[in-house]
C-alpha cells in the first residue's frame, strides 16, 4: 500500500506550516514528511523529535550511522536512502556507511555508538551489562547512551512509518541486504 505524498497546497492548515519548516530546514520537502502531513500530529511529533535529537549531545555523524544502521535491521529502503545522502553530508565516507549498516565503525568511540544502537535493535532493549560496559570504558557518557536509544527509537518509528505507508523513495535508491 502506499498512502500519497500531499502537496503543501493539498495538506491542512497545521500541515502546511509543519511543511513549510521541514522546506526551510532542509531546503526540500522529502516524501516522508508530505506523507506525514495526512495526520498533522504525527507530522508534528515527527518533526519534534527530529530537532531534539539534533541538538543532543551526538554529532551528526553518529545520527547518521545509527539511523543507517536501523534501516538495515529492519529493511527500509526509504531511510537507508535519506540516511547515505545525509549521512555524506554529515562525513561518513561510503565505507563509513557500509560499516554503519552493519552496526560497527572504524572511530572505537563512533564503533560503541553504534554496536549499542545494534544491540538495543538485536536484544529489544534489554542491553547486555558487557555491552554497556565496553561504552562506558569507550568513552561513552550516561547521556550519549540515552540519546542512542532516543535515536533508535525516532529510526524505528520512520522506518516503520515508511514501510506500513510505502513512501515512494525520492533519494538515489540504497537497498538493505536481506538477513540471512
Amino acid at each position: 500500500m502506499t498512502i500519497s505524498a500531499l502537496e503543501p497546497t493539498q495538506a491542512s492548515p497545521k500541515s502546511a506550516e509543519l511543511l513549510a519548516g521541514v522546506k526551510r530546514m532542509l531546503g526540500a520537502t522529502p516524501n516522508m514528511f508530505r506523507v506525514a502531513a495526512h495526520a498533522p500530529s504525527v507530522l508534528e511529533s515527527m518533526g519534534a523529535q527530529f530537532g531534539a535529537a539534533a541538538h543532543g549531545s551526538l554529532s551528526a555523524k553518529a545520527r547518521e550511522a545509527i539511523a543507517l544502521c536501523v534501516a538495515e535491521w529492519n529493511g527500509c529502503d526509504y531511510c537507508l536512502s535519506a540516511h547515505s545522502v545525509f549521512g555524506k553530508s554529515a562525513g561518513l565516507s561510503p565505507d563509513d556507511q557500509t560499516l554503519a549498516r552493519a552496526g560497527s565503525a572504524s572511530d572505537p568511540k563512533l564503533a560503541q555508538l553504534v554496536g549499542l544502537a545494534r544491540s538495543i535493535l538485536e536484544n529489544h532493549g534489554h542491553v547486555p551489562e558487557a555491552k554497556l560496559t565496553a561504552a562506558r570504558e569507550a568513552g561513552v557518557s550516561d547521556a550519549e547512551l540515552l540519546e542512542v536509544v532516543a535515536n533508535v527509537a525516532l529510526n524505528v518509528f520512520t522506518n516503520y512509518f515508511n514501510l506500513v505507508a510505502g513512501t515512494p523513495i525520492d533519494f538515489p535508491l540504497v537497498q538493505h541486504r536481506p538477513r540471512v
